[in-house]
């Protein structure tokens, strides 16, 4: 069905709002582990269940869902994909709200990783509707582009998500007289409304453009049989952990190894998640269609735009001068070596990109000082265009078996709920910084899939 460009740009622009608030809401477990871990007083490892409980809610959700698919009893065959975004945003609106009521009844850490399960629950609802959305709404030689466009603006939540709520959490609303979970009462309780009223304009707002529905038939064989989607969904898995474990454990690496105030190693962990960021504007633009020359245009003013929202959110928040961040920028020109060596492939970004994760951890478990601190927070950089490459590259070709795929990749992020307790576990016994071994083991399968696993089975029929 053909549409006008406000029609399609409409449903883009609504999707993309959504990856910004899951982004942001994720990001704020990152401050959660710190911040539940100093007032239970958590090992490591506890405060690390606090991923689990979160990421578990995806593999459940996203099960449920690849069972009800199979006889198309889905939010998505019954409802439509708006429908689902808008049970989605309501669900975690109501985990939000009593994310905010356990903690001014002072409940127990049970109570709130119960809460951070309905928040995952709600946003497998977004994840599962929101990236074949994206990815369907064009032309598939572009859906990379797209889905690093929409990743870009997540991570924007994400950059901000640890800025911001360290900040509000840290400083602005907590009880520096008691130890208690007070000051993520009035956070949670904003970001409840706030998703109320996103589900109120996605459920009134006319979306114009209608993905063709594919005829309902029965395969004879199953989607497991293809290896590239199953090679893929462990690309997820490791990608998703690896992202994770990473995010929720540099705040105690800066603190055990420089002992850095939390308030302050949580706005040098805007510049991990806002790496992210300024990497999924580069790979939205480096995977696109455009001219070479106007390519990196684009690339240079999005990556100069996203620098100064990190810089400039950090430097009024927490006074994180240019030159304590500097180094970081080096970074970012490495990134622009890596998508110019990557030639808009795809799987060669992923190899490299993979690849250079390893050598950054590497950095970061066997040296120390800024060099480091900086290896370790330039992952996100790299972190970029993994998840939306992998995500594309697992589904190419599938047609009308797109669905059926995805339900099984976001299960995957079940990674996200398994590396990071590993990581801590690890952490409690040899030490936070060599336990950076567990990402690292994820960037090495990533690095195989860019490489091989990715075309393993792809002509299959």
């Amino acid at each position: 069905m053909k549409t006008n460009k406000i029609g399609k740009m409409l449903p883009m622009f609504s999707v993309t709002l959504l990856f910004f608030m899951w982004g942001f809401i994720t990001s704020l477990n990152d401050i959660l582990i710190p911040y539940l871990k100093s007032v239970y007083s958590l090992s490591h490892f506890e405060a690390n269940i606090v991923q689990f409980a979160f990421f578990i809610a995806y593999f459940v959700g996203s099960f449920i869902f690849y069972l009800l698919s199979k006889k198309g009893k889905d939010t998505i065959s019954l409802y439509g994909y708006k429908t689902t975004l808008v049970i989605g945003l309501l669900v975690s609106s109501v985990a939000c709200c009593v994310f905010a009521l356990s903690a001014y009844l002072e409940m127990g850490f049970g109570v709130f990783l119960i809460a951070l399960f309905m928040l995952g629950l709600g946003l497998t609802f977004l994840q599962i509707a929101g990236n074949p959305f994206v990815a369907l709404i064009g032309n598939q030689d572009t859906a990379s582009s797209r889905l690093n466009l929409s990743q870009a603006f997540n991570s924007l939540g994400t950059t901000l998500g640890p800025a911001i709520g360290g900040y509000l959490i840290f400083s602005f609303f907590m009880d520096k007289e008691a130890t208690s979970a007070s000051g993520v009462i009035l956070p949670y309780l904003f970001l409840s409304l706030l998703l109320l009223v996103l589900a109120i304009f996605i459920g009134i707002v006319k979306i114009n453009i209608q993905i063709e529905e594919t005829s309902k038939q029965e395969h004879s064989n199953s989607i497991f049989s293809y290896p590239y989607v199953v090679l893929g969904a462990l690309g997820i898995f490791f990608y998703v952990g690896a992202e994770v474990a990473v995010g929720s454990n540099i705040v105690s690496y800066l603190k055990e190894t420089t002992q850095m105030p939390e308030v302050l190693a949580s706005a040098y962990l805007s510049y991990y998640w806002g790496g992210a960021m300024i990497g999924r504007f580069l790979g939205s633009v480096s995977l696109s269609k455009i001219d070479i020359k106007k390519k990196f245009l684009y690339m240079l003013l999005l990556a100069a735009g996203g620098f100064a929202v990190i810089y400039f959110t950090n430097y009024s928040l927490n006074g994180l001068s240019f030159s304590n961040v500097a180094i970081f920028i080096g970074f970012i020109l490495a990134n622009f070596l890596a998508f110019y060596l990557g030639k808009g492939i795809p799987s060669r970004l992923l190899a490299i990109f993979a690849l250079l994760n390893i050598v950054l951890l590497a950095s970061g478990m066997l040296l120390s000082g800024p060099i480091a601190i900086w290896s370790l927070l330039a992952i996100g950089l790299f972190n970029s265009i993994m998840w939306s490459n992998v995500f594309t590259l697992a589904i190419d070709g599938l047609e009308n078996r797109t669905a059926e795929a995805s339900s099984i990749l976001i299960m995957m992020i079940l990674g996200g709920a398994v590396l990071p307790p590993l990581q801590g576990m690890l952490a409690d016994c040899i030490g936070i910084r060599l336990s950076f071994f567990i990402p690292m083991i994820s960037y090495i399968y990533l690095l195989f899939y860019g490489i091989a696993g990715c075309k393993i089975g792809k002509n299959r029929k």
